[in-house]
């Protein structure tokens, strides 16, 4: 994209045709929410009617800088720049005996202002006042006047340098601090082109972008919907940025701009318009959409400045000067534009979204006459005026007019939260490394698990897998042989054969299980409560049983305690088979007979 350098030869667009002198010319207007017009000429403070006759005037006994636009300071409060100090106007007070003008910044009446102050702003929402005076940083100061704290452009962060790295001797912040309501931020630029983005609370920064490689000299615009726009007028290039970020989101191409300061205005649809000296109004849409507006033939036309917003925040009013002539030409990389003698002029207000025309006029007509009988004939009329009187005067909108609260409100729910990117290389890499990370680590679990059961234990070493395993084989085989057991017990009367059998068979089974419990365990063989004995018996003494069955068979049964140390399990084991017992001879119409005895001898049968 090639520089663009401008040589405009526009003078002023004169409301009145007699002659007016350098002390009639009005400063850069602030169109206020009571619908009056603010501005200041020489050492004189005016609010203007929107239809041009004045309201009150104030000596403010300083000269106010042209260049600088009055600042809404909320509840009747106005901020205004004369002789590099700041000054505080309390327009409710005119009229009555408390002071209407005072000095907010600066020296006092008499002493010199040393400070050049480049520009300030307010937040109404924190009562904070934000001033940037030349080579000595921004400076926070609460409404009533207490120092909340100040910054430079130089920063040092974890022991590096950040913000003026390529020049520390001259570098310090050169544009007005500007505020964005929704993100509680301020922006700023430095003279070598770094953009900062500061906290509204605190001097900590948000994060610095670097701009040098288009140009040092840019506008900052605050969308307040989660966006940022910079303006580079030696490029006419306009970028937008993630307000949280910084990062830029998209880029467009305009047309060759009039000013360095030229500056878009953004409506509460989200769309930004500039307009170019090619006769273009350009907007773009949140999403970098471009929309071209012309109401003449451009060859001749040009459009010098900014468009205004209404009173709805939808709609713009914008401008279109027809020249005699107009000549463009490259030399390099620099566009030069003359043009001279303005022929006629064309005012529009239409709705940048959708495209809609709801009011043009030319000038002269009715609105242009109205002003120049009024008391605004006695100051000089840019365009800038002119396009501020129709916004304050409502002309031609069919729309609902609405507070700067409401219209912040409205831009404010555009904005999305944004989250943080930690990475932005390639995607498919990262996926692929946390897909393996993911795989190692399962198989490292895996592992772990294995070795844990396997060979962590070390009885399981010393005695062998094969062991382990022929005894868990042994167990399954003498289970099915109990339960076969049992259900020819429940079945029927059992004989000596087939008891001895099933006692036999539950005290091998009881000897695999401590074994496979102590020796051999792994931790998952031992059962939820320990083997219960078949066998009877009676606080360490031998319980004999007789039963007498159809056959007129008696069979007579005692067991002794065993010696081991698991005589506890036995007995509560033996007593349930004792139970088992008893509900079996009921259901056989048996009738047991309990003989006790202390005799410690072996199993006996009758």
């Amino acid at each position: 994209m090639p520089m663009i350098q401008l040589l405009v030869l526009v003078l002023a667009l004169v409301a009145a045709l007699h002659s007016v002198s350098a002390r009639n010319w009005l400063s850069k207007p602030l169109l206020g929410d009571d619908g009056k017009v603010y501005v200041c000429s020489d050492k004189n403070f005016f609010a203007f009617e929107n239809n041009g006759s004045i309201a009150w005037t104030l000596l403010v006994d300083y000269k106010c800088n042209i260049g600088m636009a009055p600042v809404h300071g909320g509840h009747g409060k106005i901020y205004l720049v004369a002789d590099n100090r700041i000054l505080l106007i309390n327009y409710g007070n005119i009229g009555t005996f408390e002071p209407a003008a005072e000095v907010f910044f600066g020296p006092e009446p008499g002493q010199q202002a040393e400070a050049e102050i480049i520009g300030l702003s307010v937040s109404t929402l924190s009562s904070t006042v934000f001033i940037n005076i030349k080579n000595q940083g921004l400076f926070a100061y609460r409404s009533h006047g207490r120092l909340l704290w100040s910054v430079g452009p130089m920063l040092y962060q974890f022991g590096y340098r950040q913000g003026c790295r390529k020049n520390l001797t001259d570098c310090y912040f050169a544009s007005v601090p500007v505020l964005d309501q929704c993100e509680a931020s301020i922006y700023i630029s430095n003279t070598e082109g770094e953009l900062y983005c500061l906290s509204v609370r605190s001097r900590h920064f948000r994060w610095i972008q670097d701009f040098s490689s288009l140009d040092k000299n840019f506008t900052i615009t605050p969308g307040n919907n989660g966006h940022l726009y910079v303006t580079v007028q030696a490029r006419a290039l306009v970028l937008a940025l993630d307000a949280f970020s910084g990062n830029v989101l998209w880029q467009g191409s305009i047309g060759p701009l009039s000013k360095v300061d030229c500056a878009p205005i953004v409506d509460s649809n989200g769309w930004i318009s500039i307009g170019s000296l090619d006769g273009f109004l350009y907007s773009f849409s949140p999403t970098g959409v471009l929309k071209k507006f012309s109401r003449r033939n451009t060859e001749n036309s040009i459009v010098q400045v900014g468009p205004f917003l209404d009173c709805s925040g939808f709609s713009v009013y914008s401008s279109q000067i027809e020249m005699e002539g107009k000549v463009s030409h490259t030399i390099g990389e620099y566009t030069i534009v003359s043009a001279f003698r303005p022929k006629a002029a064309i005012f529009t207000m239409l709705v940048p979204a959708t495209g809609s025309i709801y009011w043009s006029e030319g000038y002269p007509g009715p609105f242009s006459t109205l002003l120049s009988k009024s008391d605004l004939s006695q100051f000089v009329v840019n365009e800038e005026i002119f396009l501020t009187f129709l916004a304050a005067s409502k002309i031609g909108t069919p729309l609902q007019c609405r507070t700067i609260g409401q219209k912040l409100a409205s831009s404010c729910s555009q904005a999305r939260t944004k989250l943080v990117s930690i990475y932005t290389g390639n995607e498919r890499a990262i996926v692929l490394f946390l897909l393996f990370e993911s795989v190692l680590l399962v198989g490292l679990i895996g592992l772990v698990r294995f070795c844990c059961t396997f060979w962590a234990k070390r009885k399981l070493k010393d005695q062998g897998l094969g062991s382990f395993l022929d005894k868990r084989l042994q167990k399954k085989a003498l289970d099915g042989t109990i339960t076969e057991l049992e259900k020819k017990a429940a079945e029927e009367a059992m004989d000596n054969e087939v008891f001895e059998k099933l006692s036999d068979s539950v005290r091998k089974r009881e000897c695999i299980e401590r074994k496979l419990s102590s020796t051999y365990s792994l931790g998952r063989d031992r059962t939820k409560s320990q083997s219960k004995s078949l066998l009877p018996s009676y606080m360490g003494k031998t319980k004999n049983y007789s039963f007498q069955g159809v056959k007129q068979q008696k069979l007579t049964m005692f067991h002794t305690l065993s010696d081991t140390s698991s005589s506890e399990s036995s007995s509560e084991g033996e007593i349930n088979v004792v139970e088992g017992m008893d509900s079996l001879a009921k259901t056989k119409g048996k009738t047991p007979m309990v003989e006790d005895t202390s005799s410690s001898s072996n199993d006996e049968y009758h």
